[in-house]
């Protein structure tokens, strides 16, 4: 998760403002988040966090 300016989809940098990201921030490791999405509800587990 970067900023506007550094999203870039190619090399899996989104958006701090992405819907995804929204609902990821403020997690842990281990958790299993459900993200409403335009394609319908998508479960996503946490399996790494890297401060860079």
């Amino acid at each position: 998760i970067v900023g506007d300016d550094e999203a870039d989809i190619k090399n899996n940098l989104i958006s701090v403002n992405s819907p995804i990201a929204r609902g990821l921030i403020g997690k842990s490791l281990d958790d299993i988040v459900q993200i409403q999405t335009p394609a319908g509800v998508v479960e996503y587990e946490i399996i790494e966090v890297e401060y860079l």
